[in-house]
């Protein structure tokens, strides 16, 4: 099979939001009046982003997500997508799984592949996603005032805790095992939520590399410090209700574990019950965790409001 006929096969689909879709020099695509564009790129790298025993559907799903994730970071709604792949070879039943977990994907959240590169090499997936926002309410890094409270979405350290038994660093139950593997290889971008918090956030990322890493770009980006209540975060992993992880793994995994694709955000303390209306509106939970200070810093405070000395370390990929 050729490079034209996998494309042909695989990932060529008729166009609908693009003007002009796969099979010309240029995709051409024309967003609507009163937007901006939000544009994102990530590349996943098997053997550093995922390993090679993954299930392909899974690991199409989880190369959008990504991307996906980051749009929902600053309150986009996704269009369209490029696709560019290394393969080794041009293996059908691994294309056609991977090709299924990507579409699934993007058809739930009306996002159109509209072009893309291949070529042989080691298993390389990049993707560039653009989305829309209505002009002038992105959410962005540099919002976060001294007084906001600080939030994240849904769990956080699955997906780390899958990382460490792979690792063979931990042993866990089967069932455990498979709930923070399957929170690792099909993370689910909080679009809903994103777009809801427009107008009620005032900084917001996702999380990719762990939660005190993704914090501290908002921190910088927006020149204050935060405070987090560390009891906030105690059950933050999803698999704490069916087992018990011991504390010390736990607080690694939730604070620096990473490739959780929640979102950390902010909102003035004035503005809970609209946070709270938003989850419920995007059916996620939060969890307010913490405040911004006007010093910078970050603190992290024990049951007794003491202030505990960490240590963590979010990803990172060339330390």
């Amino acid at each position: 099979m050729g490079e034209f006929d996998l494309i042909e096969r695989f990932f060529k689909r008729p166009a609908r939001q693009a003007d002009v879709g796969i099979g010309d020099d240029c995709a051409i695509w024309t967003p609507q009046p009163g937007h901006q564009l939000a544009i994102s790129a990530d590349m996943l790298v098997e053997g550093r982003h995922f390993l090679s025993t993954v299930d392909p559907v899974r690991l199409g799903h989880k190369s959008l997500a990504v991307n996906l994730s980051d749009l929902a970071a600053c309150g986009a709604t996704p269009r369209v997508f490029l696709l560019s792949l290394a393969l080794p070879r041009a293996d059908e039943n691994w294309l056609a799984g991977f090709s299924t977990g990507l579409f699934q994907l993007a058809d739930a959240h009306g996002c159109e592949l509209i072009g893309g590169d291949t070529t042989q090499g080691p298993l390389n997936i990049a993707i560039t996603v653009m989305g829309e926002v209505p002009c002038a309410q992105a959410v962005l890094r540099s919002g976060a005032r001294a007084g906001d409270d600080l939030y994240v979405s849904g769990y956080l350290g699955d997906a780390r805790l899958a990382l460490e038994a792979f690792r063979g660093h931990i042993s866990l139950p089967q069932s455990v095992f498979d709930a923070a593997r399957l929170r690792m290889e099909m993370p689910e971008p909080r679009l809903a939520l994103g777009q809801s918090l427009r107008g009620v956030a005032t900084a917001m990322a996702d999380i990719s590399d762990g939660l005190l890493g993704d914090l501290g770009h908002i921190l910088k980006a927006s020149k204050v410090g935060a405070e987090i209540d560390l009891t906030a975060t105690a059950d933050l992993m999803a698999v704490s209700a069916d087992w018990k992880c011991p504390a010390d793994l736990a607080s690694h995994c939730v604070l620096s574990g990473g490739d959780d694709y929640e979102l950390v955000f902010t909102a003035p303390a004035e503005a809970r019950g609209l946070v709270l209306a938003a989850a419920a509106h995007a059916h996620t939970r939060v969890t307010r965790i913490g405040q911004i200070t006007p010093a910078p810093g970050l603190v992290l405070h024990d049951a007794h409001g003491q202030p505990v000395q960490h240590h963590h370390r979010s990803f990172d990929h060339f330390a």
